[in-house]
């Protein structure tokens, strides 16, 4: 089974002509009685084999890590010993060269940007701990600034050596890492300023996002990829700092009015999602509208069945929604204005 990433490599290689890509992918979604544009690809699995070296692959670099434990250097035995981001790193890295750069195998790939960049993130956090374990609240908010910075910077060497989609947002959440430590370590503490801080780096991840997504409007390129985890990054910041903000989850019940606010929060989300035809939105936000939709039917009466019809009704929704998405699509995007929709992703191939 071939992917959309593979079909865009072999364009790139010349194996065949764009051409004969587009009428392959055109074919694909008149079978599948959908328009491609709307399908949302990303590669996560080639085949099987992926979900075996990924087993393997974390098998290893958990008895590195456990390895790199006992290479101490110094550091107190409740300590953890930086040897084991360091070994963990280098193999990820040295693994990356077989499995990434010349596999191409999508779900290994990952994980071993995760031991790069963990691993990296890992060794710098426990060193500067031995170094200074007595560390402060503001000391320990740049310390997380610094981890973070060396995060970013080992994000970056992968992307430039590997180019795999996820590592820019892991990067960009890296990033977002070193502000927040900084701003943490210079502003006084607020119950509310780390949901602050997560709304306004969600929001910032969200532009990011959108800008390579409108560098692909018809997603047929690797630009597309690095948009969807971007957004899957962002959306999860947005959803969970907005609704902890509005005090949603604070205890065991919410009143109605709350209640009707997060679903109207939804439903705004749900166009957002419908209109740059991304569905991590709604999938970050799914549990606050259930537990909203939940206390509205026990306030209604329905005690012993409020979790059955909530998850009756959010279920047949989405299902719904998912079923008439490029229609629903259609209404959204055709009211709004041309600077927008000539930014958006496209409605139908044919005008890409």
């Amino acid at each position: 089974m071939y992917s959309e990433s593979d079909l865009q490599d072999a364009v790139a290689a010349g194996v065949i002509q764009a051409d004969a890509a587009q009428a392959l992918r055109d074919h694909v979604a008149r079978l599948r009685a959908s328009p491609v544009v709307d399908e949302e690809h990303f590669r996560l699995l080639t085949g099987f084999n992926d979900i075996f070296v990924t087993i393997a692959g974390v098998i290893l670099l958990v008895a590195l890590g456990w390895l790199g434990n006992s290479l101490r250097f110094g550091a107190p035995d409740y300590h953890p010993a930086f040897m084991s981001g360091v070994l963990v790193a280098a193999a990820s890295w040295g693994l990356a060269e077989y499995f990434t750069r010349a596999r191409r195998m999508a779900l290994p790939s990952i994980l071993l940007l995760a031991g790069f960049v963990g691993g990296v993130a890992f060794a710098v956090g426990a060193l500067a701990g031995q170094l200074a374990p007595d560390a402060d609240e503001r000391e320990g908010a740049l310390i997380l600034s610094l981890v973070a910075a060396c995060g970013a910077g080992a994000a970056w060497l992968h992307w430039r050596r590997f180019m795999v989609p996820i590592t820019v947002a892991a990067g960009s959440a890296a990033g977002v890492g070193v502000i927040a430590g900084l701003v943490m370590a210079a502003v006084p503490y607020d119950r509310t300023l780390p949901y602050l801080l997560m709304l306004a780096a969600g929001i910032a991840l969200f532009a990011l996002a959108m800008w390579w997504d409108m560098t692909d409007r018809a997603r047929t390129t690797r630009r597309s990829d690095v948009a969807f985890w971007l957004h899957l990054a962002a959306a999860p910041m947005i959803a969970h700092s907005l609704f902890q903000l509005l005090g949603v989850l604070r205890g065991d019940e919410i009143s109605v009015g709350r209640a009707l606010l997060v679903i109207a929060l939804y439903v705004a989300f749900g166009v957002v999602a419908l209109a740059i035809d991304r569905r991590a939105l709604l999938v970050s936000s799914l549990a606050y509208v259930l537990f909203a939709f939940y206390a509205l039917f026990r306030q209604a009466g329905a005690v012993e069945l409020s979790w059955a019809l909530t998850a009756l009704v959010i279920g047949s929704a989405l299902l719904l929604l998912s079923a008439l998405w490029h229609h629903a699509r259609a209404l959204v995007v055709r009211g709004l204005p041309p600077v927008l929709t000539d930014r958006l992703p496209y409605l139908d191939r044919a005008v890409a």
